[in-house]
């Protein structure tokens, strides 16, 4: 380790004073720098590339499980704990999580609260049994953009989002028009919100009547009671919004349908389904 630092450094300081300050005899560096490298020092350089390619792809989102993943899925065999190791000696951290409570959204129709059905019950056996919807805000130049969003279950997928600069119902209500266009008619479904004065709106509730939706809400003030869904706002905010400054809504929008429709959905590996993306994961099912 000694020498390895003093070889990472010797552009910077004489090579004698850094051997001194350490400890070491120069001519053991010397040594050590010359003698052929071992075949486990190659292969580790090999590997790093091949992390670093992993991590930069992700937009430098992914740690070191999922990198890991990544690389067993093209067939590289190596051990999560080299992979940890191989990320520390390159300084790749991915950008820790940023926790909100959710704050409130105006008056609710009291007769329009649901019951919390989902209860915590974040698995599902099968596409189009269990959404879950929320919206968040981002800040731009312009002011805030709104994003609503809608997501499967099973398979983690967003299958409907709408963006706006107004927080209204026609822009919950547009993400799940969205999300029943692309998956059809839906057959005992499950749509599990917060309390929101968007979610109880005569409009909101009126287009899930209509397709025969099952409506389920987040007891009052309980953010986890809708879990999942704030683990995809938070992905979306350290990932990728929480690093940007945007000068005008319509570049938030084209950054924020990038991540969803060609990084969330295609390519983000998700821990709760077996580290695949969700695209993949329904591939798999049968699904695509």
């Amino acid at each position: 380790m000694k020498f390895g630092f003093i070889a990472k450094h010797r552009g910077i300081w004489p090579a004698g004073w850094l051997c001194g300050a350490l400890g070491v005899s120069r001519g053991g560096f010397y040594a050590w720098l010359t003698r052929p490298r071992s075949q486990r020092s190659r292969s580790d350089e090999e590997l790093a590339a091949k992390v670093r390619t992993s991590f930069v792809a992700s937009d430098r989102t992914y740690g070191a499980r999922r990198v890991w993943h990544d690389l067993l899925a093209d067939g590289v065999s190596c051990g999560l704990h080299r992979i940890e190791r191989l990320m520390g000696q390159q300084a790749l951290r991915a950008r820790p999580r940023r926790r909100r409570l959710p704050s409130g959204h105006g008056e609710r129709q009291a007769n329009a609260v649901a019951p919390n059905v989902l209860d915590r019950s974040f698995q599902a056996p099968a596409a189009n049994r269990k959404w879950i919807a929320d919206f968040t805000y981002i800040w731009t130049a312009e002011g805030w953009l709104y994003v609503a969003a809608v997501v499967d279950l099973f398979s983690r997928r967003v299958v409907g989002w709408s963006m706006s600069a107004d927080m209204t119902a026609q822009l919950v209500t547009d993400a799940l028009i969205m999300a029943i266009w692309r998956r059809g008619k839906p057959d005992a479904l499950l749509h599990h919100s917060d309390r929101g004065s968007q979610y109880t709106s005569e409009q909101f509730q009126r287009l899930m009547a209509d397709h025969g939706v099952t409506c389920s809400m987040s007891r009052s003030g309980n953010v986890w009671d809708n879990a999942a869904m704030e683990s995809f706002f938070s992905s979306l905010k350290t990932e990728r919004v929480g690093r940007k400054t945007y000068r005008t809504r319509d570049q938030a929008r084209a950054d924020v349908f990038d991540y969803i429709e060609c990084f969330y959905n295609a390519r983000r590996r998700h821990s709760t389904i077996g580290y695949k993306s969700p695209m993949e994961f329904e591939r798999l099912a049968g699904l695509a």
